[in-house]
């Protein structure tokens, strides 16, 4: 696959908690695009019924997605480590993984070494995930603009199934002592990943209007929607904080590499009437908005808001925040491409 994992010590604590050595021989044999149980079965070369009970075994933990073709048919799928089996595992409180040990694994991994971050957030030009922006403060002009795939309420209108779980990565930070205060159940999964995750109680599901409910809690407390880099079908959207979340975390630490993609906006800040309050560099998640002088020669000590455009991600969490109303989104001066689904994205990551 496009996005791998960097082998060393670590990453072999990890698999080895969430894998029986039985397991990993399998699914290391297990062919990337979805397969049946008797598909396993023949590669494996065990009897279908015992396949199928190993494959649920696995998708019971969030090892493995279960969905239906159209026909009824039951696939399986081997999801990516991230975002996959490594926020699966987390996604449910005690789940029968000792999380306290994963906690500290994923944040020597994910946290302290950077190999991996780097290589899934800032490895090519196309990304794995990608920011939708604030709807609220969007300007009636700016609504008639914005395409309904830009939209998380519209990810979440049109969804075939939601399901609800833990948030991986503040749900880490909290075995560590690190977490803040932002809503913990609030990680959203979406259509066929959605249907495996809430057939095995990884997830809870839940129908439109309240994932919608959750999305505006989202929102006022000005989290970041971050999800999957496509058009079509959008498998998960996470509501980050900039203190916990791994997307939020990359993006400050690889900032001039763009490791996720941006909305089309940008902020536009209102010298005139911006009070110098500072919320708005408090609110942004990656650091992009700042206080400088505001050059007033009656009021030296005046400050204003500038933003850093060249790692903005266009999220318009500040103008949200901003009190006086100094900071609007305008639309930026080259339209962002999203890849259209996921295999689209992933064949643009491959050949990256």
């Amino acid at each position: 696959m496009p996005q791998g994992a960097p082998p060393g010590a670590l990453l072999f604590k990890i698999l080895s908690v969430l894998f029986s050595e039985k397991e990993a021989s399998r699914v290391a044999l297990l062919p990337l695009r979805p397969f049946t149980a008797s598909a396993a079965a023949s590669i494996w070369k065990t009897g279908e019924s015992e396949a199928r009970e190993s494959l649920e075994s696995l998708a019971s933990r969030g090892m493995m997605l279960d969905t239906e073709n159209p026909d009824g048919t039951q696939v399986f799928c081997m999801p990516p480590p991230m975002a996959g089996f490594f926020e699966f595992s987390m996604m449910r409180v005690g789940n029968g993984y000792d999380q306290k040990l994963l906690a500290e694994l994923y944040y020597q991994y994910l946290n302290v070494e950077e190999d991996f971050v780097k290589a899934l957030f800032a490895g090519g030009e196309t990304q794995l995930g990608r920011v939708f922006v604030n709807e609220p403060t969007l300007s009636e002009e700016n609504c008639l603009h914005v395409l309904d795939y830009e939209r998380a309420s519209e990810v979440i209108r049109s969804a075939t199934r939601i399901g609800i779980g833990t948030c991986y990565c503040r749900h880490k930070m909290s075995h560590l002592g690190r977490a803040c205060d932002a809503p913990m159940d609030i990680c959203m999964t979406f259509n066929g990943a959605a249907q495996s995750l809430v057939k095995h109680g990884v997830a809870r599901g839940v129908d439109a209007k309240e994932c919608q409910d959750l999305l505006d809690k989202a929102i006022g407390q000005n989290l970041v929607q971050f999800g999957e880099n496509v058009r079509e079908s959008v498998s998960f959207i996470c509501n980050c904080c900039g203190c916990c979340c791994e997307a939020m975390l990359a993006a400050k630490r690889f900032a001039v590499l763009n490791p996720i993609s941006t909305t089309n906006f940008l902020p536009r800040v209102d010298v005139e009437s911006c009070t110098g309050c500072g919320k708005c560099a408090q609110a942004c998640p990656v650091e992009a908005m700042g206080l400088v002088s505001a050059g007033d020669p009656r009021e030296q000590r005046r400050k204003k808001a500038r933003v850093d455009v060249s790692i903005c991600l266009g999220c318009g969490v500040c103008a949200h925040a901003c009190p006086s109303g100094s900071i609007t989104l305008e639309f930026r001066e080259k339209r962002v491409i999203t890849p259209v689904n996921s295999a689209h994205r992933t064949v643009h990551m491959a050949i990256a």
